[in-house]
């Protein structure tokens, strides 16, 4: 047994012993109401039960003592005056009692009003004297989202009238109509009066402790999603989860969990919308785990309705706000709003049907089966709710009936079905993870496979060329390029250089390189450049899947003469200068494509120097294009490639990057290559 409870015990025998006997009814006096009389108590409760005076709308006036309410109805505090006789009434309305209390003999005359919950807002009234409120009555009206017990000092004289002024806000869609009125009132000490409210509020507390454990779990549950999802953005399952299990924490934490006293409007302006989000978060769950997401028809569909949903949860939230003044008009917007969002409850029911007619491993069926029972309590209760108290008709003191209580907990349909529906999801969402690691498995040989296609398609050592020296830099903007460069010998002393850059990036684009390469080598030394580009194309048309090839091709002589192709490809620079070339249609786009041929002569000193449109697109954090004028003003330093390489990265790399330096050496000065090209360096040797 709990310390405070067995206080409590020990006060209560105190005060049966020392009152003597129970409270009783002085008769009427002409004009005036009975009179609940409390003798001889010390320390203890006694409740202010029996027959209130009980009057309908307001007046100031009906707080004094001396006033005469021997005609007004009466009333019990044990149920609300919905349920007696006043259905759906919402508005003020007067509680009296006249009460005489004697305290016993060496007892302090130190009492208090206990009210253990009240709808929605009001003010206590001692002998015409305020004592005390809860929440704020009209014109400026505020009251709490969930009941919260409160005490009130008894100052001055020990007998009176005691005056309670209640207001019951604007009923909304899923009122009953048996609301309103204050519940349970007690007098008694002080100190035991204390023991009481805090009594009351563990009996809440100790009954939520399921919830409590359950709020723990999807808090963790939901903030480990978040993180995975962070980790990989594309991976939209995990946010869904991420919300599922945030979303009815919120929602808890704003109805009762915690004891926060929100006031009404502003926690059903957040619980609207919230509420709304949950049931969309349980859309996408489907959509994922059942495996419709591939049906582009049907996510269309789902994001539309949780458009649809998502706006009437936030306008019925914005309603909320100005809800204490609230009319017809507005109880009925509020009204075909709810109603929206009910019917778009049916929408998991159509789901689950589609998902049912894939084949589903054994965690999926799960989580439909699971789903399936949810929603339907869901819809139940909100469907049956909505208007009750036009059609006296729901189904939820049959829903809400606890399944098993163990100690103070109890354990409701809802609540378990919901825990099973989660368990189900975790385990599927593990199973999912299981699965997107196994393909993940699968994509990184596959890159590993294109790594080592790239190490052909950009050499990691490049022949020296005689008389000259030749700089390379070469950094892909993911695992596998779409950027190329060849530097092919002949048996005659020249050179051919090919370079260029396919459209897109990734496997595909690097698959598309390998083709080029294949007949660049293919083709070296027996034709000259021009026809090594129409040879190229032809080979390319139709084999891209609607893409397509920049490029060049050129031939580098021991005498300095350079002989160029070009095929779409952006003109090289010749020491620090753009050096312009006959235009001409990329690689892939038409059958037959002549291309021409430009001759220039390198002399000693002279530094040719070629690139990709990486270096061109490097795009800064705010957004801005590395260019042609920092282009021109790179070049005119003549810098080598990977000096070139270096500045587009630092700037900002959005693409492959290739750069190719050639400059011609005086005669007698040794040849030297130089390549850069970290991200094909060879992984060190397991030890």
């Amino acid at each position: 047994m709990r310390p405070r409870h067995a206080i409590k015990i020990l006060l209560l025998l105190s005060a049966a012993f020392a009152a003597g006997q129970q409270p009783g009814k002085q008769p009427a006096q002409p004009g005036h109401t009975p009179v609940l009389v409390i003798p001889v108590i010390g320390k203890g409760i006694v409740p202010i039960d029996g027959a209130w005076q009980f009057h309908l709308g307001d007046d100031p006036g009906w707080a004094q003592p001396s006033l005469d309410d021997s005609k007004w109805e009466t009333i019990q505090t044990d149920a609300t005056w919905g349920e007696q006789g006043h259905p759906s009434y919402a508005g003020f309305a007067w509680y009296r009692r006249r009460l005489d209390i004697t305290p016993a003999a060496g007892a302090h005359d130190e009492y208090s009003v206990f009210i253990e919950e009240a709808e929605d807002a009001y003010e206590v009234y001692w002998n015409g004297q305020l004592i005390g409120q809860f929440g704020k009555l009209p014109p400026h009206a505020w009251w709490y989202y969930s009941q919260f017990s409160r005490s009130f000092p008894l100052t001055g004289a020990k007998s009176g009238v005691l005056a309670i002024r209640v207001w019951k806000a604007p009923l909304f869609a899923y009122d009953p109509e048996g609301v309103g009125g204050i519940y349970n009132p007690e007098v008694g000490d002080a100190a035991t009066i204390s023991l009481q409210q805090d009594e009351t509020e563990w009996q809440k507390i100790s009954g939520d402790l399921f919830d409590y454990g359950l709020i723990l779990l999807r808090a963790f549950i939901a903030l480990l999603c978040l993180v995975l999802w962070y980790r990989n953005r594309k991976e939209h399952l995990f946010i869904w989860v991420a919300i599922y299990t945030a979303t009815p924490v919120a929602v808890d934490i704003l109805n009762r969990l915690f004891r926060i006293p929100f006031p009404w409007n502003v926690a059903r302006a957040l619980n609207q919308p919230i509420y709304a989000l949950y049931h969309i978060s349980m859309w996408f769950l489907l959509v994922w785990l059942l495996r419709l997401h591939e049906n582009e028809a049907l996510v269309r569909w789902t994001k539309s309705l949780a458009n649809v949903t998502m706006a009437a949860g936030v306008v019925d939230g914005v309603l909320a706000l100005f809800w204490a003044s609230a009319g017809v008009r507005m109880q009925w917007a509020d009204g075909l709003l709810d109603a929206v969002i009910i019917l778009a409850e049916v929408y998991p029911f159509f789901l689950i049907f589609l998902g049912l007619r894939k084949k589903l491993d054994a965690s999926r069926w799960a989580v439909a089966l699971g789903a399936l029972v949810l929603q339907s309590i869901y819809t139940l209760e909100d469907a049956s709710a909505l208007g009750q108290r036009f059609t006296h008709f729901t189904f939820n003191n049959f829903l809400n009936q606890p399944l098993f209580q163990i100690q103070q907990v109890y354990f409701y349909p809802e609540k378990i079905t919901a825990l099973v529906l989660f368990a189900a999801i975790l385990y599927a969402v593990y199973r999912y993870a299981l699965e997107q690691q196994a393909r993940q498995n699968v994509m990184e040989r596959e890159l590993q496979s294109g790594r080592e296609i790239q190490q052909v398609l950009v050499p990691t050592a490049l022949p020296a060329l005689e008389g000259y020296a030749v700089t390379s830099a070469y950094q892909p903007a993911m695992e596998v390029g779409g950027d190329f460069f060849q530097i092919i010998p002949n048996d005659d002393g020249s050179a051919i250089v090919a370079l260029g850059d396919v459209s897109g990036k990734g496997l595909k684009a690097g698959m598309n390189v390998s083709m080029i390469v294949g007949v660049l080598r293919a083709e070296a030394g027996n034709t000259n450049p021009a026809e090594m580009l129409a040879s190229l194309n032809r080979c390319l048309v139709g084999r891209m899947a609607g893409g397509f090839a920049t490029g060049m091709v050129f031939r580098v002589d021991q005498d300095g003469t350079v002989t160029f192709a070009n095929a779409g490809h952006l003109p090289p620079y010749l020491n620090g200068h753009e050096y312009p070339l006959d235009a001409s249609l990329p690689l892939g786009l038409i059958g037959y494509s002549d291309y021409t041929e430009t001759v220039l002569k390198l002399e000693p000193g002279d530094q040719l120097s070629v690139y990709t449109d990486g270096l061109l697109e490097a795009t800064s954090p705010t957004g801005e294009l590395f260019g042609f004028d920092r282009m021109n003003a790179l070049f005119a330093n003549r810098p080598t490639a990977q000096e070139a390489m270096k500045a587009a990265i630092d700037f900002g790399q959005e693409d492959d990057i290739t750069v190719l330096t050639i400059t011609r050496l005086a005669a007698g000065v040794q040849s030297s290559t130089s390549l850069a090209a970290p991200a094909l360096a060879p992984e060190p040797a397991e030890a």
